[in-house]
């Protein structure tokens, strides 16, 4: 689970992880089910009042949003955890860069700056926060991209600093009510359906599962590359969203390895090309590693695996076990393959040994809609242009 991303949620995440820490050492797992429930109850009630004051305010006009002439499309989710925003951002870009001149907006989550940053070539990920910093360089003079906490601030400043912006995408913004989006998409994961969901800290929901009425568009995503049919009726089913709603299915795909550092002779141009005698070191640190293992061992190579917390910032110690236990392991061929997202940390991260540097990959990424891919951005940009209600 990626880590939370403001003073309540982080509350409420670690609440829930220390008692489960210290309920482990006393209890069953049966016993301590019953009795994270019976102590985190309260506690959701209590978040979920809090949650159910905020948008009552904003609903009575208490609270103010913004509406802005230029059309903002948000990007986010109603739980704690990684549901791939990052690459869909990357994929609405990527489909709407020829039509439009395309500002996003970040908070720029652990980055050691604050207030309003226009992303430029000389800033780094700890400048800028890894996800906005992986964007901005991916579509390297195609899009404006800022950070700021505040979004009605950073839009601001956007359309001050370059006024032919002419399409927002905010990043991680579904619980940002202060700016009026045009259209609100919300990703749910397919792996952590969130109907059966709970709040937080006894779940992983930021508000309650039916607050997902508010999108306009919403998407399964880390979908099966065999999903079924029937297996999209169903999730549209627990879903019960209006007819208005549009939902779609996405899946993550990878793509051949790259260097995360230039070099003058790639040594892994397909993984398809290791076999049973030669090793993959796995190095992550996202929320959820499981896919990108999975993904490693449907290969023939053998696959050791090191797992960190999300956005964990590399150290030089870890970077002497990591290379420690590489030595250490046997293979033909050795490698470390690490995620899109980590490659951002460790190229700017003077500490990874410069003799290592020919022998560490990433996988890059990329989103597909399961199913009626054309629709979906004909559907995005029909929202996007549309009148705008008075």
């Amino acid at each position: 689970m990626s880590a939370p991303r403001n003073r309540t949620e982080i509350i409420s995440f670690y609440l829930n992880l220390k008692l489960k820490e210290f309920l482990t050492k006393i209890l069953n797992k049966e016993q301590r089910k019953t009795a994270v429930e019976l102590i985190l109850t309260p506690f959701s009630w209590i978040y979920g009042a809090g949650v159910w004051l905020r948008n009552a305010a904003f609903n009575m006009g208490i609270l103010k949003q913004e509406s802005f002439d230029v059309p903002v499309v948000s990007v986010g989710n109603i739980t704690v955890g990684g549901t791939g925003k990052t690459p869909h951002v990357e994929y609405i870009v990527e489909e709407l860069c020829q039509k439009y001149h395309i500002g996003v907006l970040s908070r720029g989550y652990k980055r050691e700056t604050h207030g309003f940053i226009m992303a430029r070539e000389t800033l780094g990920p700890k400048d800028l926060g890894d996800e906005p910093y992986q964007i901005y360089h991916k579509f390297l003079g195609l899009i404006t991209l800022a950070v700021c906490e505040d979004r009605r601030k950073g839009i601001h400043e956007m359309l001050k600093l370059d006024p032919d912006i002419n399409l927002i995408l905010l990043d991680d913004a579904f619980q940002h009510r202060y700016v009026k989006p045009k259209v609100n998409i919300v990703l749910v994961d397919y792996n952590r359906p969130p109907h059966n969901d709970r709040l937080l800290p006894l779940g992983t929901l930021r508000e309650p599962f039916r607050y997902i009425l508010k999108a306009d568009i919403v998407i399964v995503t880390k979908c099966p590359y065999d999903i079924s049919p029937l297996d999209m009726k169903l999730s549209s089913k627990n879903l019960d969203l209006y007819p208005s709603q549009k939902l779609y299915f996405s899946r993550i795909e990878y793509a051949y390895p790259k260097p995360v550092f230039p070099i003058s002779q790639v040594l892994l141009e397909n993984l398809s090309f290791l076999g049973p005698n030669d090793l993959i070191l796995g190095l992550t640190g996202i929320a959820n590693q499981r896919p990108f293992v999975k993904y490693l061992r449907s290969f023939n190579a053998q696959v050791k695996v090191i797992h960190y917390d999300d956005h964990h910032d590399y150290t030089r110690e870890d970077f002497k076990y990591i290379i420690k236990i590489f030595n250490e392991l046997q293979g033909a061929q050795k490698f470390i393959v690490t995620t899109e997202k980590d490659a951002v940390r460790i190229l700017n991260n003077p500490y990874f040994p410069i003799e290592m540097r020919s022998y560490i990959y990433f996988i890059p990424i990329r989103v597909t809609v399961n199913v009626n891919e054309d629709e979906f951005i004909h559907v995005l940009e029909a929202k996007i242009n549309a009148p705008t209600e008075e």
